[in-house]
């Protein structure tokens, strides 16, 4: 597992690679499925989930109209916090966002697999079938040419 040190100035160190890293190095890192630990410098404390959060935020503020916490869910969030025996959220929320994600994968590999058999994709295909068969008729003079110039 990856870790990365954050020190006292805020900065990132990522120690597999000897550099400074970003939020934005991190959220590739997630996005690349490749894992990672963020602790402190001094004291080892793991800081990974104030990182991820902090990612979050970003993201949240950096593309408006792609959010994914509404006023209303933070809301929510918060009084679930405040009650006496908090609901089991992580748990459930871990497998539906899995789920979720899932699907979306199973879906855009079917629109590709659709796509690739599509009338759009014969036609270009059998361009590509040809193209092939006039370029050979072209270069080597025939279809039947390299067959007369082999029995010379």
């Amino acid at each position: 597992m990856r870790v990365i040190r954050k020190y006292a100035n805020r900065r990132l160190y990522d120690t597999e690679q000897s550099r400074y890293v970003t939020l934005e190095d991190l959220r590739s890192l997630i996005l690349e499925e490749e894992p990672f630990r963020v602790e402190d410098a001094k004291s080892g404390e793991d800081l990974t989930r104030t990182i991820l959060l902090s990612i979050i935020i970003e993201q949240e503020q950096a593309d408006g109209e792609a959010e994914v916490f509404s006023n209303d869910l933070l809301e929510q969030l918060i009084r679930v916090y405040a009650m006496s025996q908090p609901l089991p959220l992580a748990r459930y929320l871990e497998q539906g966002t899995r789920l979720m994600l899932e699907q979306q994968k199973q879906m855009q590999d079917q629109w590709q697999q659709a796509m690739r058999h599509s009338p759009m994709e014969l036609m270009r295909e059998l361009a590509e079938e040809n193209m092939r068969f006039w370029q050979n008729t072209i270069m080597h003079g025939g279809p039947g040419k390299e067959d007369d110039d082999k029995s010379s």
